[in-house]
């Protein structure tokens, strides 16, 4: 069947990377060593997507802004002595070679820093997998719909041929203001329930489901 969409952005956390809880538990820690009142799993999982300072910032109002910096220093100091523990999803590998296959530039948009993004990147032997990325630290934080927009300037894709995958409201609504469709999965920090209004053309439950969609619909 004809391709659908030339370019695919992929958000990474709790997308294609099973790092949710992790982060998670760094933020909680990372308040927590500032003398703020640590946030539940749940406000801590909402902010996942956005830039770090802003996250943190969201996840423990409580703490005053002259912190943040040190906040932001006790999270990289907590996520450095875990990053060993993350790994990608299950299927995620095959399904991102698969579309290479088929045709379709890949790309990451995500609200790690450059430096996070390009570490694990090596760490996991996925660089050459991505035409391109946008990190939260280089461009606009999401939902702000630059990244997306820088992507398909540098890549030569239009809005409509641009499919953005993500497990956040954050990572839906920065596809509806750049005008992209978008997929929404289940399985990463946010509730679907909240995907609805956002229009996503469908909401996956696993990464075998996703992959699944892409083959039939992308």
């Amino acid at each position: 069947m004809p391709r659908q969409f030339d370019l695919i952005a992929f958000d990474w956390d709790g997308t294609l990377f099973d790092s949710t809880a992790i982060i998670v538990r760094c933020i909680q820690e990372a308040v927590r060593d500032v003398g703020g009142t640590v946030p539940s799993d749940e406000a801590a999982g909402y902010v996942i997507g956005l830039g770090l300072m802003q996250a943190l910032a969201h996840a423990a109002p409580d703490v005053p802004p002259e912190n943040y910096p040190r906040m932001g220093e006790r999270y990289r100091f907590h996520y450095m002595r875990h990053q060993d523990d993350l790994s990608l999803f299950k299927g995620v590998l095959p399904m991102l070679e698969a579309l290479r296959e088929r045709g379709h530039l890949l790309a990451v948009a995500t609200g790690k820093s450059r430096r996070g993004l390009d570490e694990v990147l090596h760490s996991t032997a996925l660089k050459g997998l991505f035409q391109s990325s946008r990190t939260a630290d280089e461009t606009a934080g999401k939902p702000h719909p630059l990244m997306l927009q820088e992507l398909m300037a540098e890549l030569g894709t239009l809005p409509e041929r641009t499919l953005m995958i993500g497990d956040t409201t954050h990572d839906l609504q920065m596809a509806l203001n750049a005008g992209c469709p978008s997929l929404g999965v289940s399985y990463g920090a946010h509730e679907p329930a909240s995907f609805e209004v956002l229009q996503p053309l469908a909401v996956l439950h696993s990464v075998a489901e996703l992959d699944q969609w892409l083959l039939a619909q992308a």
